[in-house]
């Protein structure tokens, strides 16, 4: 790694440029993927800088659960020990700062920030993650993450057996409905409008004893996240406790697009099994590359990614 900044003159174009650190690798993203991918890298030697904006998208949940050796704590908590663990290793830089554009360069990646400033890197690592777009709808956001789940995995013992509700329809809708029911025997079926099951699907969902509500849902009542009943458009309510939701979600980054990485028609950043994209030098890992989302997945996608990307700098010496 190239140490300290030198101010070069030139004057052909009469503008200073500015010979900045060149990291080995550069993670976008300081949460589970990016501080795994850095621990890898890091215990192979190689000069590390982590970009974080500091908002995970686990930010609104409690207490993850299925990670082994963590079950039920808090996802910060979790954030904060592998943070300090990474920066054990000295070869490994943490900024806090939002970085907003990539570039190729001759050597690697041009990395800028929201801050104005500018990193140089041989290698990227993309672990931004998700963001999810809170449907219109009174309280969903204040639950979302509390009582307000979208995967059983990571939430549903906790709401095991209780009043349950999902929102869902169609092919899709209809799948995560049998998953849902693993959990409970109390599940309604909200479609929040006209439902899209087919005449089989239904007689399915009456034979379980699942009602389908097609009446439009107006908000949700809470006490402090945690969910008490669903208020529907004809001013009914449905006590519901826990309420499975798949919202939209997006890209939480630009620059895979800057990239002109490939992405696949469900929003997924196209990686391999070693979890390279499309496009050389670029590494992927953790939400964006999965619609599995756990703590659990995005761990072990970032140590493969590291541990691969140090693989990929080594052969770039023989």
């Amino acid at each position: 790694m190239q140490h300290g900044c030198i101010l070069v003159f030139l004057p052909e174009s009469n503008i200073y440029a500015m010979q900045q650190i060149h990291y080995d690798a550069i993670i976008i993203g300081g949460s589970y993927a990016g501080l795994s991918a850095a621990m890898a890298l890091a215990r192979s030697k190689k000069e590390v800088l982590v970009i974080d904006s500091g908002k995970p998208a686990n930010r609104f949940t409690p207490h993850s659960h299925n990670v082994i050796t963590l079950d039920g704590t808090k996802p910060a908590d979790i954030n904060a020990k592998a943070k300090q663990q990474v920066m054990a290793y000295p070869s490994v830089t943490f900024v806090t700062d939002l970085a907003t554009h990539a570039a190729r360069t001759p050597n690697g990646f041009n990395i800028s920030t929201k801050n104005n400033q500018q990193y140089l890197g041989k290698k990227l690592v993309l672990a931004t993650g998700w963001k999810d777009e809170m449907p219109d709808i009174p309280g969903f956001a204040e639950c979302w993450g509390i009582s307000v789940l979208h995967c059983p995995y990571c939430h549903g013992y906790e709401v095991k057996d209780q009043p349950t509700g999902i929102i869902a329809s169609g092919e899709i809708g209809y799948d995560f409905v049998k998953l849902i029911s693993n959990w409970t025997n109390q599940l309604t079926v909200f479609a929040n409008g006209p439902h899209l099951f087919n005449d089989e699907q239904l007689a399915k969902l009456q034979q379980h004893g699942i009602p389908v509500i097609t009446t439009a849902i107006t908000a949700m009542i809470h006490d402090a996240g945690k969910l008490k009943k669903v208020m529907l458009a004809d001013d009914t309510t449905h006590t519901i406790t826990a309420l499975y939701a798949r919202p939209a979600m997006v890209q939480q980054s630009e620059i895979p697009q800057q990239l002109e990485l490939e992405i696949t028609e469900q929003g997924i950043l196209k990686t391999d099994m070693m979890q390279r994209t499309s496009a050389p030098g670029v590494y992927a890992c953790g939400d964006i590359t999965t619609m599995g989302r756990s703590v659990a997945n995005a761990i072990a996608s970032g140590s493969v990614a590291g541990a691969m990307l140090n693989k990929e700098l080594i052969a770039d010496t023989w």
